[in-house]
């Protein structure tokens, strides 16, 4: 049986958005010539950075097309090859990426980002980078998320957190992996000047997002403006997790 047409559980509200798999619809992009790109996050919907869903076919690649923006990228599926900088610098990287591996990209460094033949599927998160005064701008980062020890989140040892980027004043941007196991949630109904952008990875749940209730799954994309109301409940027999970006270390100002 076929869903009801015009039936979604996608949503686009003025604070949060749900966006859910069958409504994707993919192109290039000038960094991603050749890839099909679902931009699901953007400033085109009120958010301060930009969410991108990435089918990168064997052989193709990737090069920076924006001097100022920062990203990291997450593989889903496949793997790719990620080259950064050319050996002069710290931090600069050639390294192969499969699933759960990572990489962040500072500004102003050239990178190239290679799938390998059988393909890839990326989760990237990108924004104009926000210097601070007297900082240094951060090095690259590569890593691998099944490499990165959790620790219980406030306590609570059925939800783990795992940070994947360093918690230091140079990083404007925070990339976070929460593993809940059934029945867990978040403690508290977040209230925050932080955004988030969230991509749910394995399980499903409920969350709370402002004065609604959502159903969520595998494969659906969360935008929370900051000081939309937050909360998460993992339901099902299989532990919940989601990957999910914030902004941090800035003045609110900026």
């Amino acid at each position: 049986m076929t869903d009801l047409f015009g039936h979604t559980r996608s949503v686009v509200a003025p604070r949060y958005a749900l966006i859910t798999p069958p409504g994707l619809v993919r192109a290039p992009l000038p960094a991603w010539p050749d890839a099909a790109c679902a931009v699901v996050i953007s400033p085109a919907m009120g958010a301060r950075f930009t969410q991108i869903l990435v089918d990168l076919p064997p052989a193709a690649a990737a090069r920076r097309a924006y001097p100022d923006d920062e990203l990291l990228l997450f593989v889903r599926a496949g793997a790719v090859r990620v080259t950064i900088g050319d050996a002069t610098q710290v931090g600069d990287a050639d390294e192969r990426l499969g699933p759960g591996g990572y990489a962040f990209i500072p500004p102003r460094r050239t990178y190239r980002i290679a799938a390998d033949d059988t393909g890839a599927d990326l989760l990237v998160f990108q924004r104009r980078y926000t210097p601070l005064a007297d900082t240094p701008a951060p090095a690259p980062v590569v890593g691998h998320e099944q490499e990165v020890a959790g620790a219980p989140f406030m306590g609570d040892e059925a939800a783990m957190l795992k940070l994947l980027l360093p918690d230091a004043p140079a990083f404007d941007m925070a990339v976070n992996i929460f593993t809940f196991q059934p029945g867990a949630t978040l403690p508290i109904v977040e209230t925050h000047i932080m955004e988030h952008g969230l991509l749910m990875i394995q399980g499903q749940g409920i969350y709370r997002l402002a004065d609604d209730w959502h159903p969520v799954q595998a494969g659906d994309v969360i935008w929370m403006a900051p000081y939309c109301p937050q909360w998460f409940v993992a339901t099902g027999k299989t532990p919940a997790r989601y990957i999910y970006y914030k902004d941090v270390n800035r003045d609110p100002l900026e």
